[in-house]
């Protein structure tokens, strides 16, 4: 038609299809390579995870502890306004310190990875459970302990069953044992009920005492104060003026009676305020 070279388009080229919902094979492909990625890499620097120094917060989340170090450094905020640990190639950090909820080392582990020789390979050692030899990593759901900070896989500990760290003998509760990378919306409740007990205990992640609720307190204490103060001078202050206002008259008849007048005057007017703002 009209001769110029053109084709009509067919229904099948307008229409686009549905999505197509993804299988579960193809969801598991997915969360297996978000976990992997998560495992290999700081999610503030984007920069290579150091199992070595690694620390976790209690959403079980992994983190270089030199990175932690540096976003909580007030010299590095004050210095430079982009976001912290901006990457050197332009790109944006995966995840904003902020977000984080880390306010100090005490909100975090420092964890304790172990490493063993795979069998039948020379020179090659994984980082493993020290319970059960599995290899940790995104395809073992690993745990580790507050406060001791000992990883090992989460079959491990739920088949021996300990109140004790098996690597250190110290005592943990069962609510102190924490996912990494928890998956599951249920871990993830878990955990945040776990974090609002210990803050209304004013306890930190790693179970030490959290130092800003001392200084809440006190901030608390001084703003009490310092409204009573305000109210009290409030209080005074018409007082003073009745004084102010009286102190010309000799007779002290006179005086007193100026003065009482005065202060049913201001009583008045209070009253009328009050009933105004209702």
């Amino acid at each position: 038609m009209g001769n110029d070279g053109g084709s009509i388009p067919k229904r099948r080229e307008l229409v686009k299809n549905a999505a197509r919902t993804p299988t579960v094979s193809e969801l598991k492909a997915t969360a297996l390579e978000s976990l992997s990625h998560a495992w290999e890499y700081d999610p503030l620097t984007s920069e290579l995870l150091d199992l070595e120094t690694a620390v976790s917060d209690w959403r079980g989340r992994l983190y270089n502890y030199e990175s932690i170090l540096k976003a909580l450094m007030p010299s590095e905020a004050e210095a430079d306004t982009t976001p912290p640990h901006a990457l050197a190639n332009g790109e944006s950090p995966e995840l904003s310190f902020a977000s984080t909820g880390i306010k100090s080392l005490r909100d975090v582990v420092k964890l304790k990875f172990k490493r063993f020789a795979q069998p039948g390979k020379k020179g090659d050692r994984v980082w493993g459970c020290p319970v059960s030899q599995k290899e940790l990593g995104p395809s073992t759901k690993s745990i580790y302990l507050v406060p001791c900070g000992h990883v090992f896989a989460d079959i491990a500990m739920k088949q021996i069953q300990e109140d004790s760290c098996p690597e250190c003998s110290e005592p943990f509760n069962p609510g102190d044992v924490i996912p990494i990378l928890p998956t599951e919306k249920t871990d993830l409740e878990k955990l945040a009920a776990r974090l609002d007990d210990l803050k209304a205990r004013g306890l930190t992640h790693s179970l030490k005492k959290d130092k800003s609720v001392g200084k809440k307190k006190r901030k608390a204490e001084e703003t009490k104060e310092s409204t009573k103060e305000k109210e009290e001078s409030t209080t005074r202050q018409p007082r003073s003026d009745i004084a102010a206002r009286v102190s010309g008259i000799n007779n002290a008849t006179t005086a007193s009676l100026t003065a009482k007048v005065l202060a049913e005057q201001e009583e008045r007017n209070k009253r009328r305020k009050l009933t105004a703002q209702r």
